[in-house]
């Protein structure tokens, strides 16, 4: 028996019992749709969250107080001193500009409208290196900085909380912890970062939020120090001349660090370990319904083994050669399996979609992607499940022997 002959001949006997056939293969399009939808949202958030990270640039590098062993005692804080030690190109040339920044939370209210949002006192070169950008208005500059100017900028989830609108409320006056502060800038939207929203916060002259809203137990202690490498290929040296001066400066050995430095890629390299974990542990979930779908049809087809007992006696004594058999029944399950598989991609693919636009309208952009690895897993599994789970039954039909099979009622 040729493979066209069998393949037409499974057609014939799938068309047969079209709702039987179609409830059987009801378990691999469900589990094939589970498959492509679940890898197409973990996917798509992993693209989604490092998107965001790659965006701020993977030069970037931050500083924090405490550091990674348990071993540390009583961190020392960061302080101006070291944001300026870090500047110093002879100790660290491969430091392009430093940042030091201050953070908090602060209610800001105007007229009847409130929001709280995060709030960060930041020096000039904050926007150089967090590569932020306004839409209206100025940046925060060093006369702002030298006279401590109740100035704002507001990201654009914090203007339309307030005013309604991201657009023409430069000049207005909004009130941070009851004190009138002037808009003078509307930063650029940034979608959710790795911390929660960008477009949910303030920025304020580093000196004003020390003095008035974001005060610490010293006078130069700030919260956290954001670093811009030379390049990205010198993120590795950055960190490590950073590190040299702040040991030097705090008086800590090797290994019991009272700082961590931070860099991008080492959040780019976490958040992809988590998103390829999630990935995996969904489509294993999803996987399983395809073994579900798999024991359908080994059980339909041992059914159909039982209902044709005598036309396998027939075909037998005619002349059918074992082969024949095993390769008829063979063909019926994976035929089954096969289109249930392709039915299954496409509604996973509008699964996927669905999940997409519903994301989108709630305010979270957000694409699944169906990637052309997941489609070829997808139709090559649910494949092999029909040949797996099909040979049993064929076997048990090609053994069965004519004269038994002929007197079966």
């Amino acid at each position: 028996m040729s493979i066209a002959q069998a393949f037409l001949e499974a057609l014939e006997s799938l068309s047969g019992n079209k709702l039987r056939s179609g409830l059987t293969m009801l378990g691999i399009v469900i589990g094939v749709a589970a498959v492509i939808a679940m890898l197409a949202v973990g996917e798509g958030a992993q693209a989604s969250i490092t998107g965001s990270i790659s965006g701020i640039g993977t030069n970037l590098l931050f500083v924090f107080r405490g550091g990674q062993s348990d071993d540390v005692r009583n961190p020392k804080p960061l302080t101006l001193g070291d944001a300026e030690a870090l500047r110093d190109q002879f100790a660290a040339p491969s430091v392009e500009a430093v940042a030091p920044a201050l953070q908090g939370n602060a209610a800001i209210t105007f007229g009847g409208e409130q929001t709280s949002p995060q709030l960060f006192g930041v020096t000039p070169e904050y926007f150089q290196v967090r590569n932020l950008k306004v839409t209206e208005g100025e940046l925060i500059a060093q006369e702002h900085i030298l006279g401590r100017a109740s100035v704002v900028i507001l990201g654009t989830e914090v203007a339309e909380d307030l005013f309604g609108h991201a657009d023409g409320v430069t000049g207005e006056t909004v009130r941070i912890e009851g004190q009138p502060f002037r808009v003078i800038g509307v930063l650029e939207s940034k979608g959710g970062g790795a911390g929660g929203s960008e477009d949910n916060q303030v920025l304020v002259p580093f000196t004003t939020a020390q003095t008035r809203l974001v005060r610490r137990g010293g006078s130069d202690r700030v919260d956290i120090i954001y670093v811009q490498a030379v390049s990205g290929d010198v993120v590795v040296q950055a960190a490590d001349e950073i590190s040299a001066i702040l040991r030097a400066r705090h008086r800590t050995e090797v290994g019991a660090d009272d700082f961590t430095v931070f860099s991008q890629q080492s959040l780019l390299d976490i958040f992809q370990t988590i998103t390829g974990v999630l990935t995996t542990f969904l489509g294993g979930i999803a996987a399983i319904s395809l073994l579900v779908g798999g024991i359908g049809i080994m059980n339909i087809m041992l059914v159909s083994v039982t209902e044709r007992t005598r036309e396998i006696g027939l075909r037998k004594a005619l002349g059918a050669r074992r082969r024949d058999i095993l390769i008829q029944f063979l063909t019926e399950s994976s035929l089954l399996s096969l289109i249930g598989g392709i039915i299954g991609i496409l509604l996973g693919w509008l699964i996927s979609f669905a999940v997409g636009q519903i994301a989108t309208a709630s305010g979270t952009p957000f694409t699944p992607i169906v990637g052309g690895n997941a489609i070829a897993l997808a139709t090559l599994f649910s494949a092999a499940v029909g040949l797996f789970f099909g040979i049993y039954p064929a076997n048990r039909a090609a053994g069965l022997e004519p004269v038994e099979a002929l007197r079966y009622e």
